[in-house]
């Protein structure tokens, strides 16, 4: 994303006469507080904006759309400005077509990243949809449909993110599968294998492809869960492949610290995406999602995505490695 530089008066390289400023530095003072108080309103305004309890009863097939999720998950970071914090570089998001992905993709880009997003074909108007939101950072996007449970696809996905862009510096396996249910009796077994082919099968295989291309000062970020933290009653299998997400990040991290490439792990609390429309056939647990969270409402993609921006950003980050980071709505965990 081009930005623009301030240049010095050339006065005195040029001849040019030195501008004397006759004010005694009230207005400037004045005019700093009021643009204060209009930030600090627009603050609270989006604060304000985000939708809690009871949410819209409603219920999707897998894998779901965020163009059909009601209210629309806030993805666009109004507020965020972006510093270069990840200029030049190039990332993959896995599930980057919609929720947390989405808003991930939006931010790496506002920070100067090109951005390849994976996600499966039947979510392609959800990434046409990122994909302009990309572009409307001023970075490339590149648009991959696909199912990460293929090893075959997650290794082609990685080599054309580098013959298209050059370079592959951040991964970020984001791309997740869940399906509640009352009772491990309830778990098919086809149900167990599709949550850990897609959330632990579908991190290990983007991983190994992807560190064919990284060099050192690369970074990977996966999403783990509270759930991998502290279980859930109703997500057995889930819960199992975040903490195996969680366990793979921080033993990752050890395995690459001398290449150089750091490897972290966010772990969000309740956040309003469509796999919680999905999820689960009793639209009740949509409507009272994300109510017993410390803030009483689930958290918005645009409130995770800074969190994966300072992991992935040696600026922000470069000692560390092996971290889970929870993002919690104001809960507290043991540890």
């Amino acid at each position: 994303m081009a930005t623009r530089t301030a240049r010095k008066s050339p006065a005195g390289a040029r001849g040019g006469k030195k501008r004397t400023n006759h004010n005694n530095g009230n207005s400037a003072r004045g005019n700093g507080s009021r643009g204060a108080a209009k930030s600090r309103e627009a603050e609270q305004q989006r604060i304000r904006s985000h939708p809690q309890p009871p949410m819209p009863r409603q219920h999707q097939e897998y894998p779901g759309l965020e163009s059909e999720v009601h209210p629309r998950p806030q993805y666009k970071a109004p507020l965020y400005t972006g510093s270069g914090k990840l200029n030049g570089k190039v990332a993959i998001v896995t599930g980057g077509d919609s929720g947390i992905g989405r808003a991930v993709s939006v931010l790496f880009a506002r920070e100067g990243a090109d951005v390849a997003i994976l996600f499966l074909p039947e979510e392609q108007s959800d990434a046409e949809e990122t994909r302009e939101a990309i572009e409307a950072e001023g970075r490339r996007a590149l648009l991959l449909p696909g199912d990460v449970t293929d090893p075959a696809y997650c290794e082609d996905c990685v080599e054309q993110v580098h013959k298209t862009f050059g370079s592959v510096d951040v991964l970020v396996n984001n791309a997740a599968f869940q399906k509640n249910q009352e009772s491990i009796e309830d778990i098919e077994y086809e149900q167990m294998e599709r949550t850990f082919r897609t959330n632990f099968f579908g991190y290990f295989y983007m991983t190994k492809a992807a560190l064919k291309r990284m060099k050192k000062g690369a970074a990977i970020v996966n999403t783990g869960s509270i759930t991998g933290l502290e279980g859930e009653k109703t997500l057995l299998d889930y819960s199992a492949t975040k903490g195996a997400i969680h366990a793979f990040t921080k033993s990752l991290a050890q395995n690459l610290v001398e290449k150089g490439i750091r490897v972290n792990a966010v772990a969000p609390g309740p956040v309003w995406t469509p796999l919680n429309t999905q999820s689960s056939d009793d639209t009740q647990h949509v409507k009272e999602f994300g109510q017993d969270a410390g803030m009483e409402r689930p958290g918005q993609p645009e409130e995770l995505a800074p969190a994966y921006v300072f992991l992935a950003s040696n600026i922000t980050s470069s000692y560390i490695s092996g971290l889970v980071l929870p993002v919690l709505g104001g809960d507290a965990i043991a540890g």
